[in-house]
Formats: structure tokens, C-alpha cells, sequence
């Protein structure tokens, strides 16, 4: 029966490991020793009595160790039992007592040994079992020859076969001596199930179930059952949750009804799929509590940890302040809150997963109620012993030590930021024991700056006043050369456009840039991936995409999504409705790393105004772009290029005759790059293969 890969695979985990058991004949069971010792074992089982702790009187036997092992009693030759084996390692505890006369005369002992302190050593090694429905306990007489008595050293061990136990069950094995000389050894073990047995054939209870296999096609998971005409059973699929507070289960019975008694399996094979874990994340929502609280909401238990993160206005991803702030354990749909004094725009909560896909999400605190990030200054101080402390600025390069000779921005601030601290004007963040945080405001040092340019403006305009009063003839063709240069200069300085693609192929990636550098000479400010791959090795995809994104936002530019069959393939895996697209994803695959935030845009509404997408006329059909997406203006290249343009640049964009001249340039431009796509073999067709069947599936 196909079931949906969401709903099966946060449900179910990993198959045990197969054993092969060793097969005991006979009902009767038995003890044996280690070569140099002798034991026996009582008939019949014994009282489970500890009695309490006593001192030993010399050297004694005790238990040091417990092990065991799984093995088949078998009564006919498919006709066998569960039963577990122990091994019961022992030492020898205590030494000889001095005589109480030498002791007092303070006599050294006699070299020669007396006979008690040449005998051998005699024990009664209690084993005491529980499973339930079960409880046995048996005694096993051991002795030890002389020539092995050496106190504190191991003796050796003595074996029980065997306890007989239910298959699944959880047991419990106590061992101690009578009488006891030190606190019982204890043992509990899980017993595996028929599945991970080699012996299902002989033992009863494992013909009493059919078995069950779990295979994945595509976008479906399939139960198989493999079942014969006699069996009656119960299946049921249920959500396992393990952390976080008790939710309803999903159950539901695909079957007859299970007997309280009855023999039990059960399979978790997905456990550890990578599809599984980005279903859990994607279904995962980081929420912030007012006034500094958080939580991570999700559907069962993530493993994953947290932090505060820095985020600075434009510049890179959020850094993390570990140390001096630890990393906590995430525990899921539970309020937490993080120690600090003060709240700022500024700081972000990071959630990131312990597993090596690098799932993550982030948040920053109280954005609702602080207003936009501020390009302030992190100070991070550190104290010592004898009241010593010491201060660097947390910047993307790492926390660089304000009295430096670094070239970078604290460090060339460094004397006028500690005036800051010490004169009161930082925020404190955080405080203990350690060390602290404190945020100085650096608008006063930009406005500085700007002081300086405006006075350089000032005075280069008069300069222009009075040349033009002295050469009024000579100054008008300059002017008008100015002129022009002023409108290539603002023309540079265009609206942002981010554009993300699927790297299909070599050709694709071609047009891509040449769509780029064609949007460049509208002008566009364009943001690729092609033209940034020393900062995609840098970063990483999803760092470089975040700072990207933000920034493109924050400027009032637009994020261009270019659909092609390889980015269709992979919107479709992440919205579950197509296996994993072949070569999506490369080394600096940006699109497939900025999926994972993009979907939560168009998903909570956020797109329109944001973004656009495009594709590219013969490449891909209109329809096979994922529903999801049509929510904001799709255009098809190059025959939408005036829409597409228009879209790109605004209201304050150039006047209908201009945009169409614009058009007809960015055409020229793409045509040759867009036929050598359609020529390649096997290119032309893909528009083709992905049909509005393709789309109407999301």
C-alpha cells in the first residue's frame, strides 16, 4: 500500500543487526568454569535474599562483571526457545588479618604462611533473573584453588546456561554472593525480535507473525507483507514520539484487533534517511516568546542544538557567540530563554542540527519590537584573574583586539570605542562571571565621515561656480559632458536583482550569464552566483545566498527565480511531489541551498514584492512551474522582455519607448546563447518533458 514519504518516514527507523545463535540440546540447564576452578549448580531455583552488606573475614570470592549471551534451547529440531547465557566473572576481595598478639608487640608476620592462609577459596554465586512474566534465581557453588588466591587479582569465571526469555523482552540480571561482601552486580539488556534473528524457522513464536518489508519507490513508501493462510494478526502504524511534551498519537489499525498478550514486532526503517530528516525540519518552525524567550516547534524530537548569533547589517552570515555563550540542546515544543540583560535588534537565535546535512534556522530576536538591525558594534570582554580584562569587536573576520595595529574597522577605532565603554555610552548584553557583551552605536563615526564628504562636495562646487563665471563658453560642453557621466553613474547604481538558477548543464549556465551581464547594461545591479565563486568556497551556498537575499530585501531590489527542468525537479523533491534531481546539486549550487528559504516565504505569504521568476522560451513549459511559485509574476524569456524588464526596474523606470529599446538590446544578447541550448541534444526536449502535468502536481 503507497503512503506518503512525510508521514512514514518521521514514523519509522533503522532494521537491527541479524544474529546467528548457538543451539543447546536439552531441557536440563548447567554450569561450567574456567580451566584451575570447580563449581556446581544447586537443582532446582533458590529464594532471591540478599541480606545486607557484611565485612569479610579474609580473602573472598566476589562477582566483578556480568556478560551474556543469546542462544537457541531447542526440545525438537524446529521446536526452540529464547534463552540467554551468563557469565559471572570473579576476583578475589580482602587480604589475611594480622593477629591481634602481633599487632600489639608490633612483630613483623612470620614469612612462612599458617595453614588458613594456604587454603583454597569457596563461594556461593547467587544469579537472579527477571523478564517478565518470568523471575528466577539459581546458586552456583565455585572453588578456587590455592595456588590462584592472590588478593585483588581476577580468578577467573564461571558460566550458567541458561534463563529462558520472552523474544522483544527486556531483562534484568542480578548477581551477589551469600553472604553478600559488596553491593550486587546488576544488568539489563533489551532482547532482539524475530527480525533480527537467522532462526525464524525454529522457533515458534516467530511463525506466529508475518513478516514485513519496507521498500521506497519514487515519492511512496511501500509495506509488504508476507503472510500464510493460518496467521492472525494486527498492523498498526503509529508516531513514536520520544521528547517534548505528550502529544496524541497517530494510530491507526490496518487490521484485527491486537490481543493484550499476543507476540509483538515492530520496524522503524527510516531512522536515519536524509529524506526523512529534511521532512522533520521542514515541518519544524522556530517561534520567538516576548519578551527574550524562544521555542522550536515540531512535529516529535530533533537533535539539534542553539545559540545566540551576531547579526551585522549587510555583512555575511550571523556569527555565532560560542564562547562565551555555551550551545544548548534544543528540546522541542518546551519555552527557553537565554540569559541575557538587555534585547537587540541585532541578536538571532540559530538552530542547527547535529546530523552532517547542516540543517538550520534562524530567527533574530524581537525584530517585531526593536525595529531593523543596527550598525552598531559587538564588544566581547573577557576577564582574567587579579581583575584583569581585556576587549575585542566581534566583525566578520573574528573578534579582532581593539588596541591592534589590524586593518580593520575596531581596530582603527579601538582608543574611541573603550571611551564609549568606560563613558557609559554601550549597551550591556550579558554578564557573569567571565566576562560580558556590549553593543556601541557607530552612527556617530559615520556621520563624521559624511561631515568630511559633504564639506569636499561644498568646496568642489564652488570651485565648478567660479571655473564656469571665468570660461562660461569653454565650461558648456564640459557641463554636458558631466552631464552624461552623471547619468551613467546613476544608471550603475540601478535596482538590486538577485538571480537564482539550477546549474543543469554547461550551456544553461552560459545563458544564465549571458542573461546577467545583459541586465547589467539596463542597468540592474545583479547578484549571481557565477560571478562570486571565491565567496561561495568561502561561505558556503547557504551562508552566501542569506547575506544575498538580505541585502537584495533591505535595498528594495528583486529575487529572480529561473526555472529550469533541473530547478522544477528540485522544488518538486522539496515539496515532496519527485525523487532527488540528478547533478542538482553542485559544489556551489546556490538555488538548491536557498530552497530551504525560499519555500517559507511563498509558503507564509511573503513572496509578492520579493521576488519573480523566469524561464526561458523552448527550455521549459509555462505550466510545469510549480504552483507554489505562480503566486508572484512569472515571465517567459525573451518573449515577456519588456514585462520581465519593467518589472525589474520599478516605477521609477525609463519611460515605454525606452524600455522596448531595452528589450531589443537584452534579446540580441540572449538569442545566441539560447540557441546554442536548443541545438544541444537532449535540451530541447526537456520543455517539452516537463508539461503541465508536471506542474499541476504541486
Amino acid at each position: 500500500m503507497p503512503m506518503p514519504w512525510f508521514l512514514l518516514s518521521l514514523a519509522l527507523g533503522r532494521s537491527p543487526v541479524v544474529l546467528s545463535l548457538e543451539r543447546l540440546e536439552g531441557l536440563q540447564d548447567a554450569a561450567r568454569c574456567s580451566p584451575g576452578l570447580s563449581c556446581h549448580l544447586w537443582d532446582g531455583d533458590v529464594v532471591c535474599l540478599p541480606g545486607s552488606i557484611v565485612s569479610a573475614p579474609g580473602p573472598v570470592l566476589v562477582p566483578t562483571s556480568l556478560q551474556t549471551e543469546l542462544v537457541r534451547r531447542c526440545y525438537q529440531e524446529t521446536d526452540c526457545d529464547l534463552c540467554v547465557r551468563v557469565a559471572v566473572h570473579l576476583a578475589v576481595h580482602g587480604h589475611w588479618e594480622k593477629p591481634e598478639d602481633e599487632e600489639k608487640l608490633g612483630r613483623a608476620a612470620d614469612p612462612e604462611p599458617e595453614e588458613p592462609r594456604n587454603a583454597s577459596l569457596q563461594a556461593q554465586v547467587v544469579l537472579s533473573f527477571q523478564a517478565y512474566p518470568t523471575a528466577r534465581c539459581v546458586l552456583l557453588e565455585v572453588q578456587v584453588p590455592a595456588a590462584l588466591v592472590q588478593p585483588g587479582q581476577s580468578v577467573g569465571s564461571v558460566v550458567f546456561d541458561c534463563f529462558e526469555a520472552a523474544l522483544g523482552t527486556e531483562v534484568q540480571i542480578w548477581s551477589y554472593t551469600q553472604p553478600r561482601y559488596q553491593k550486587e552486580l546488576n544488568l539489563t539488556r533489551q532482547l532482539p525480535d524475530c527480525r533480527g534473528l537467522e532462526v525464524q524457522d525454529s522457533i515458534q513464536s516467530c511463525r506466529a507473525l508475518p513478516w514485513l518489508s519496507v521498500t521506497a519507490d519514487g515519492d511512496n513508501v511501500h509495506l509488504v507483507l508476507d503472510v500464510s493462510e493460518e496467521q492472525s494478526f494486527g498492523l498498526s502504524l503509529y508516531w513514536n514520539q520520544v521528547q517534548g511534551p505528550v502529544k496524541p498519537w497517530w494510530h491507526r489499525n490496518l487490521a484485527w484487533p491486537l490481543e493484550p498478550d499476543s507476540v509483538r514486532t515492530s520496524i522503524c526503517p527510516f531512522t536515519e534517511d536524509p529524506r526523512a530528516h529534511r521532512n522533520l525540519w521542514r515541518a519544524a518552525r522556530l517561534q520567538l516568546l516576548p519578551p527574550r524567550g524562544w521555542r522550536l516547534d515540531a512535529p516529535c524530537s530533533l537533535h539539534a542544538q542553539a545559540t545566540l548569533c551576531w547579526q551585522a547589517p549587510g555583512r555575511g552570515p550571523c556569527q555565532p557567540l560560542v564562547p562565551p555563550l555555551p550551545r544548548e540542546n534544543v528540546t522541542v515544543n518546551m519555552a527557553l530563554e537565554f540569559p541575557l540583560l538587555k534585547g537587540h535588534p541585532n541578536l538571532c537565535v540559530q538552530v542547527s542540527s547535529w546530523e552532517k546535512m547542516q540543517l538550520q534556522l534562524q530567527e533574530c530576536l524581537w525584530a517585531d519590537s526593536l525595529g531593523p538591525l543596527k550598525d552598531d558594534m559587538l564588544l566581547v570582554e573577557a576577564r582574567g584573574p587579579q581583575d584583569n580584562r581585556s576587549f575585542c569587536a566581534l566583525e566578520p573576520s573574528g573578534c579582532t583586539p581593539l588596541l591592534s595595529r589590524a586593518s580593520t574597522r575596531a581596530a582603527r577605532l579601538g582608543e574611541q570605542l573603550l571611551q564609549d565603554l568606560h563613558s557609559g555610552q554601550c549597551l550591556q548584553l550579558w554578564d557573569d562571571d567571565l566576562g560580558a557583551l556590549w553593543a556601541c552605536p557607530m552612527d556617530k563615526y559615520i556621520h563624521q565621515r559624511w561631515v568630511l564628504v559633504w564639506l569636499a562636495c561644498l568646496l568642489f562646487a564652488a570651485a565648478l561656480f567660479l571655473l564656469f563665471l571665468l570660461k562660461k563658453d569653454h565650461v558648456k560642453g564640459w557641463l554636458r559632458l558631466l552631464k552624461e557621466d552623471i547619468r551613467a553613474g546613476a544608471a550603475a547604481t540601478g535596482r538590486a536583482a538577485l538571480l537564482l538558477y539550477s546549474a543543469d548543464d554547461a550551456g544553461f549556465e552560459r545563458l544564465v550569464g549571458a542573461l546577467a551581464s545583459a541586465l547589467c547594461q539596463v542597468p540592474l545591479r545583479v547578484a549571481v552566483d557565477l560571478w562570486s565563486r571565491r565567496e561561495l568556497s568561502a561561505q558556503g551556498p547557504l551562508a552566501w545566498f542569506h547575506a544575498q537575499r538580505r541585502r537584495t530585501v533591505q535595498e528594495g531590489g528583486l529575487v529572480v527565480l529561473i526555472f529550469s527542468p533541473g530547478a522544477v525537479a528540485l522544488c518538486h523533491e522539496w515539496l515532496q511531489d519527485a525523487g532527488p534531481a540528478p547533478g542538482a546539486h553542485g559544489p556551489h549550487d546556490a538555488f538548491a541551498a536557498s530552497l530551504s528559504c525560499v519555500l517559507p516565504d511563498f509558503l507564509q505569504g511573503r513572496a509578492p514584492g520579493r521576488y519573480v521568476g523566469a524561464y526561458f522560451d523552448g527550455l521549459l513549459h509555462a505550466d510545469a512551474v510549480p504552483a507554489l511559485f505562480r503566486a508572484v509574476p512569472v515571465f517567459s524569456l525573451p518573449s515577456q522582455l519588456p514585462a520581465f524588464l519593467g518589472s525589474l526596474q520599478g516605477p521609477r523606470g525609463p519611460r515605454p519607448g525606452r524600455l522596448g529599446e531595452r528589450a531589443e538590446q537584452v534579446a540580441r544578447a540572449l538569442q545566441p546563447a539560447l540557441d546554442s541550448c536548443l541545438r544541444t541534444p537532449g535540451t530541447a526536449g526537456m520543455g517539452r518533458g516537463m508539461g503541465p502535468e508536471a506542474g499541476d502536481r504541486t
